[in-house]
Parts: C-alpha cells; structure tokens; sequence
C-alpha cells in the first residue's frame, strides 16, 4: 500500500455524534417513533438475515483476509484505526458495477465490487472503505440492512400476522427511504475524516456520478464543483424543482450524487470539519488538488 493515509491523524475516542449529519439523526428519531417499526426490526433479527448473507458472502466471494489482498486489509486497517472502530471482516464481489455495502449488526461485514475496485484509485478506495465504516461507526447497519430488504421482510412476516404488517409497512416504507438517503451524507463525512482530503472526496464523487475508466483523466474537479453549484441554484429556484426532486428521490436509497458532494463541501467551508479533526479548511481542501483523477498507485 502507498503511504498516502501513513501519516493521517487519528482519532482515539470519536463518537458518532461528532460527525453525524443533523438530517440523519432527525430521520432516525423520526423512523423509530413510528408505531410498528421496532416489530419489524425485531422480527428481521429473528429472520437471521445478517447470518444468511455472511454464509454466502464465505461461499461465493473473496474473504480479505490473511495473506490475501494485503495492501486491502492495509487500507482497512488504516480506516478503522483513524475512526476508532473494531475492523470488521472485508469481502470482495465480482460484479462490474462500482458499489460498496455494509451489512449486519452483531458483526457488521463490508463487501466491495470488482467495479469499484477497477475504477478507483487507492486514495478514493480509502474514502470508500471510510464511507463504509462510518455506517458502522453511526450503527446504521440493521437499518439499512432492512431498508434493502423491505419487501421481503414485510411478506414474510405478513405470513405471521394475517396481513397486519402490510399496514405497517405503507407509512414505515417513505420514512425508511428518507432516512437511508440522509445516513449517507453522515457517512461521507466519515469517508472525509478517513481521507482527509476534500479533492479525493470530489473526485470519488465524479466516478460514481460516471463510471467509465477511458474518461476519467479528462474530468476535471473544477468543473465538476460548478456543477455543484448549479444544481443548488435550480433545486432552490423553484417550488416545482423541489417537488420535482422530492418525487424523483422518494424510493432512492442514496441521494443525488451532486447533492451529497455539495453537503460535504458545505461541511467543510462551515468549519464544522476542522471543529471536529483540528484540520484546517486550507489543509483539506489543498491535500492532493492536483493529483489526475485517473492515476492508480502501485
């Protein structure tokens, strides 16, 4: 592994509260006060769906463990150490779209794609991988892990109650979206303090929005800032923009890709990063600026 996060500051004793986003932490106040949603979240646990998946995850993908993928466990090392979490197990999916998840709750594991994994360079895979950890970090995992698996879990258990769990779920279903979509800009922030870098954050942010590696050394992260820019300015335009972007954005589990850059920016332009890191806006926002997004360390 490179030494680019050797020398990163670590965070002995960092609590969730520290970073998390406001939006997340009213959404998830707001989801348990919905009558039913702790019956759902029990009955999950008693489903063993955390088990199901770490079964298959040992069958069909590569456990990152051991001698197998070092400089891997290596970044994942380096990212717990800096968030102050336990390292969690690391498994790698051979699928070419580019995507990360966390899953479980008694012993939360993390899988990468194959996709990810050819599209990013070792700097963003560290964000990726502090992205992931800090799900861990805000304990959003049973919930996500319920969130993905929604419909499932409500037929199931629909079974078990004539039907009752269907009513549940007509109001829990928007809530959970809601949540979901605004966990992970408390995660990109876990991803930034992990970095430290706020240009490896935006350029992370650009491969998601465009996954094609034969483009990548022709983005630019100025312009993609202006485009972070625009999109604030139509989003607040109008009455029929935001109703627009509320209806596209109802049943998506993450939001605009534009959106959770624009919110990271924000975080560190308010000073809020440096409140928490001792990190100065300056630092963040000058570490690797004007590294090419395409290179890949050796």
């Amino acid at each position: 592994m490179s030494n680019f996060a050797s020398e990163n500051k670590r965070f002995s004793g960092l609590k969730a509260e520290h970073f998390q986003h406001k939006w997340d932490q009213q959404a998830v106040t707001a989801l348990q006060a919905i009558p039913g949603f702790e019956f759902l979240v029990k009955k999950l646990m008693e489903i063993g769906f955390e088990q199901f998946f770490r079964i298959t995850n040992l069958a069909s993908n590569v456990h990152v463990t051991g001698k197998m993928l070092p400089d891997l466990q290596d970044k994942l090392k380096t990212a717990c150490e800096i968030l102050d979490v336990a390292i969690p197990d690391l498994y790698i999916s051979t699928n070419p779209v580019p995507n990360a998840f966390t899953y479980g709750d008694t012993k939360p594991f993390i899988v990468l794609t194959s996709g990810l994994l050819e599209s990013m360079s070792e700097e963003e895979i560290l964000f990726v991988l502090g992205h992931e950890i800090g799900h861990i970090k805000c304990g959003h995992v049973l919930y996500k892990t319920m969130a993905r698996h929604f419909a499932l879990v409500l037929e199931i258990i629909a079974n078990a109650t004539f039907g009752f769990s269907r009513i549940l779920g007509a109001g829990l279903e928007m809530a959970i979206y809601d949540w979901e979509r605004k966990s992970e800009l408390s995660a990109d922030r876990a991803g930034l303090i992990v970095t430290q870098s706020l240009p490896i954050a935006n350029r992370s942010f650009m491969k998601m929005a465009a996954s094609a590696p034969s483009i990548y050394s022709q983005m630019d992260e100025n312009e993609f800032l202006k485009q972070v820019e625009t999109y604030e300015d139509a989003s607040e335009a109008s009455f029929i923009n935001q109703a627009y972007i509320a209806l596209i954005t109802a049943k998506m589990s993450h939001p605009f890709t534009i959106l959770r850059a624009k919110k990271l920016v924000d975080w560190v332009k308010k000073g809020e990063f440096t409140q928490v890191t001792g990190i100065t806006v300056e630092e963040v926002q000058a570490r690797f600026a004007t590294k090419k997004p395409d290179t890949k360390e050796q």
